[in-house]
């Protein structure tokens, strides 16, 4: 299971709708399965179908979340026309195994639909994710 606080699930709605009409992408920082930050990243594609996060803005991120006593918990990016399920590409670029992949579809855009998934050897398995308020 993977928790997010409403404010964080906002804050990655919110970068979504701005990234329209391409997807948006990042990486969720926390402990024990507790997201705490949210690190926006660029879309290095700018495409709508996919996603490609930049090596040295990723390197960056990963220094600041070891800085701040954090690990990286999971990967999210949006899918602008479609349901929140990985695609061929996303299994393909699904790098650490250990990490939840975080699908947000903006395919009803006044109803954003957020599901997370853990992706082994092409395998795709979909876990609880909890919206917390507060």
């Amino acid at each position: 299971m993977l928790i997010l606080k409403k404010n964080l699930f906002e804050q990655i709605v919110s970068q979504c709708r701005k990234e329209l009409p391409n997807e948006a992408c990042g990486i969720l920082a926390g402990k024990d399965r507790q997201v705490e930050k949210v690190f926006e990243m660029a879309n290095a594609q700018k495409s709508p179908d996919f996603y490609f996060m930049d090596a040295t803005e990723q390197l960056k991120v990963m220094k600041e979340m070891r800085n701040l006593g954090l690990e990286m918990l999971g990967v999210y990016h949006s899918h602008v026309a479609s349901r929140a399920y990985p695609s061929a590409k996303d299994v393909e670029l699904a790098f650490y195994p250990e990490v939840s992949y975080v699908i947000l579809s903006l395919k009803e855009k006044n109803n954003p639909d957020i599901k997370s998934y853990k992706i082994r050897e092409n395998s795709i398995t979909e876990e609880e994710i909890r919206v917390l308020e507060g």
